[in-house]
């Protein structure tokens, strides 16, 4: 009964964590003035990229977790063994290719501000 609750209150700190990273972020204000500046919408673009990014990224450790814990109890089984391995690894890849479209998004910011040319 108790290793429930444990393992029913670590998966609810790791799914808090995101929150409190948000939390941490400044409050976006809405413009007066009709009309957006490129420089609001490269904000824009980096708030929503960085959010997707944390979010991705503890989705992927969670799931190298997983695969890991999987893993340990696997025992003997070979069969199981190799299934939690492959877990690990799609999760590294998709850490992987989450930082890489957090990367590219980023570029894209910057190009549209042209502030990556200067």
């Amino acid at each position: 009964m108790i290793k429930k609750y444990l393992i029913i209150s670590a998966a609810a700190m790791v799914l808090a964590l995101p929150l409190l990273a948000l939390a941490q972020l400044p409050v976006p204000t809405i413009p007066t003035v009709p009309g957006t500046s490129l420089s609001e919408i490269e904000s824009i673009i980096r708030r929503i990229a960085q959010f997707f990014m944390i979010i991705g990224v503890i989705l992927a450790v969670i799931y190298i977790i997983w695969g890991g814990i999987k893993w340990m109890s696997a025992g003997s089984d070979p069969k199981a063994a190799d299934e939690a391995k492959m877990r690990m690894r799609q999760g590294a890849w998709g850490a992987l290719i989450i930082l890489a479209v957090g990367l590219i998004l980023q570029t894209l910011a910057g190009i549209v501000t042209r502030v990556f040319f200067q």
